[in-house]
């Protein structure tokens, strides 16, 4: 088969290599999956440059989540087993942890509704505790997670107020739904947020970025606000003042998602139950923006690495089109 292997650790549009490769073999508990489409997510260039929190030997195939088909015929979602990741065009995953492929998308929308929607779901409702009618900020809102977070957000009831940076990303937060758009190159964000908010400020911020970003929202979250904390994709962790989060009464709060994978997996079963039914009434629809063939898979890697692409890219190594 084919796949895609990193054999040394960098940027991923210099580290991956397409090559041909033995059929990873199932194990106990574990199914083999041909992969119809493979979402590109931020942690999946954290891979190749061996900053991911899990390290798989070398050489691996990077891809962490996959829309395939089991020997049996049945579409589902899986996290495939690194260090046989799902830019390839076969996966094995655990059985157990499989979940079936919404109807109402197609594969790479479907392969886009796992991680990103159940962090966002996760993120929202079990650590914010979003309430209908409360100011929900978005950072990063035109991309794969962001975009993910907004419509959770307004089918939660929220007014969403979504970060970008630059007019194009704007573009796309505004289709997406967002109350208020906030280019952070053109405007300053706690200004916007304040003016917007009546000088309340957000009461719940969802920030994938980390950095600069965490460091605004701390001066614009709200009285008992809650700041949630998903990754880092500037490369900039914050060190937060906890004094500061006395003294305004707010709220940090973590959410990994493989953890709930692992302690929780009876949660991710619902939360996948309450996605897909999201997503049968045309409320939630992942935003996928490009689809690549297999050969285009190393420069999309690249791409979500560099901040360049909006929605989701997905890969379909085996041509699927459904």
């Amino acid at each position: 088969m084919q796949a895609w292997r990193v054999h040394r650790n960098g940027e991923p549009g210099e580290v991956m290599r397409l090559e041909e490769a033995d059929r990873p073999v199932p194990g106990e508990g574990q199914v083999a999956l041909r992969v119809r489409a493979a979402n590109v997510n931020f942690p999946d260039a954290l891979l190749c440059r061996g900053q991911y929190q899990i390290r798989p030997p070398l050489p691996f195939t990077p891809g962490v989540e996959v829309c395939g088909t089991t020997d049996d015929g049945r579409r589902v979602l899986a996290t495939p087993s690194l260090p046989y990741g799902g830019f390839a065009e076969y996966v094995v995953a655990d059985r157990a942890a499989l979940l079936p492929a919404p109807d109402s998308l197609d594969d790479a929308e479907a392969a886009a509704l796992h991680i990103g929607y159940q962090t966002g779901w996760f993120g929202l409702h079990r650590r914010a505790r979003l309430q209908p009618g409360e100011t929900l900020l978005v950072h990063a809102a035109a991309g794969g997670v962001g975009s993910a977070a907004v419509q959770l957000g307004k089918a939660a009831g929220a007014v969403v107020i979504g970060v970008v940076g630059g007019p194009e990303k704007a573009a796309v937060a505004r289709r997406l739904g967002c109350d208020l758009v906030v280019d952070r190159r053109e405007e300053d964000i706690v200004a916007a947020v304040k003016e917007a908010t009546g000088g309340r400020g957000a009461d719940v911020v969802y920030d994938p970025v980390g950095g600069d970003a965490y460091a605004k929202s701390v001066k614009c979250v709200a009285f008992e606000g809650r700041i949630v904390v998903v990754g880092f994709a500037s490369g900039s962790i914050p060190a937060p003042a906890l004094s500061h989060a006395l003294v305004k009464n707010y709220s940090v709060v973590g959410l990994h998602w493989g953890l709930y994978a692992a302690k929780d997996p009876a949660a991710v079963r619902a939360c996948h139950g309450e996605l897909t039914e999201l997503a049968a009434r045309g409320i939630v629809k992942p935003l996928v923006s490009e689809r690549v063939e297999m050969a285009g898979a190393a420069q999309a890697v690249q791409r979500v690495a560099d901040g360049a692409s909006t929605g989701r890219i997905v890969v379909l190594p085996t041509g699927g089109a459904r």
